[in-house]
């Protein structure tokens, strides 16, 4: 059996997790050809597609992430000829990333497989108590509403 991360450090715990399901849909891609393709990539694909070109802030927001994530992101999609960026031709003061052909190309078997891996997170989701998702979006809110730093601190005073 492999060894398993100490439960009580939980963000070991979290990491290992996204390791162990962003490992595989990577191999995934590798396997169906999209080596350049990273799971990180799916939420900014998803709202460039929905909404256009974006500026890293708007990016950020649409995807729920904090903007050096998002700018991450895009730089790395950038390296793999996945995105592009451009001046805002309505504030020249702002860049707007925006899917490139390459990536409008790929699209119909990013899709598909962004349909097998929901599959597959629907099979996984069966063997848990809860959905993940739903317990990860829970966990995210009681944070947002107190967050961890207070819950520590309290902690540390109330010991």
């Amino acid at each position: 059996m492999r060894n398993q991360p100490d439960p009580a450090a939980v963000g070991t715990l979290l990491r290992h997790v996204l390791e162990l399901l962003d490992g595989d849909v990577a191999k995934v891609y590798e396997e169906q050809g999209l080596a350049e393709y990273r799971p990180r990539f799916s939420p900014a694909v998803r709202a460039l597609v929905a909404e256009g070109p974006l500026s890293v802030r708007d990016l950020a927001a649409t995807i729920g992430v904090t903007h050096s994530a998002a700018s991450q992101t895009a730089a790395q999609m950038a390296r793999a000829g996945l995105v592009t960026h451009a001046p805002d031709p309505l504030d020249a003061r702002r860049r707007l990333v925006g899917l490139t052909p390459k990536a409008r190309a790929l699209l119909p078997r990013i899709e598909a497989e962004w349909e097998a891996t929901k599959a597959a997170m629907a099979e996984l989701d069966a063997e848990l108590s809860m959905p993940l998702g739903e317990l990860l979006t829970e966990v995210a809110q009681a944070v947002g509403r107190r967050p961890f730093r207070e819950r520590v601190e309290s902690a540390r005073t109330t010991t």
